[in-house]
């Protein structure tokens, strides 16, 4: 079975299958046609509405941050938040800036500057990384992480630009009972 992402949806490819499935997200997004079998729709990135203009429509100087190439991340960023987030590295445990945190304000991408986190789902799970229990909508996507044959986890990314954010454990507060494990390397509070 093959996964394949576009943008706003997951098509999954099974050999067994003939047309392809769509994860319910997709599907709530009517890319089923009536008859059952898939169509192409245009994908629209995450929050954009019909009437936003294209990329390639945007204002003269505007940046569209999601779409930097590495070298041009290398620049913008320090050495530590392009480890972190472009090489899947991790901060050490109570040295980053956002692990005690209490300003109030959301917390975005420091690669792209999507929103990923409110201050209002932080909360102190004695780890040394900032945690939260929920992601602001679907900015903050899951992967499998294997990098450690032995010890299986999730790990979580940017939706928009897939940068390294840290992990997601089942272990935390009510009402998700999730613990997002993130880096503050690859935050940018912005304060209320």
């Amino acid at each position: 079975m093959a996964t394949r992402c576009y943008a706003a949806a997951t098509v999954v490819v099974s050999s067994r299958a003939r047309a392809p499935r769509l994860s319910s997200s997709a599907r709530s997004r009517g890319a089923w046609t009536t008859s059952g079998s898939y169509r192409r729709a245009a994908v629209r990135a995450m929050g954009a509405s019909p009437s936003s203009p294209s990329p390639s429509g945007q204002a003269p100087g505007k940046v569209d941050n999601a779409s930097l190439s590495d070298e041009e991340l290398k620049k913008r960023l320090t050495k530590e938040q392009y480890y972190v987030t472009r090489q899947k590295g991790t901060e050490r445990a109570f040295t980053g800036e956002y692990w005690n945190t209490k300003t109030p304000g959301v917390y975005h991408c420091v690669c792209c500057d999507t929103p990923l986190f409110e201050s209002s789902t932080k909360f102190d799970s004695g780890t040394g990384w900032p945690s939260y229990y929920q992601p602001v909508g679907d900015n903050v996507k899951d992967k499998l992480d294997m990098s450690i044959f032995f010890m299986p986890r999730t790990e979580s990314l940017c939706a928009v630009c897939d940068a390294h954010l840290g992990h997601v454990f089942d272990d935390g507060p009510p009402p998700t009972g999730k613990r997002y494990c993130i880096n503050s390397a690859s935050l940018k509070l912005k304060p209320q």
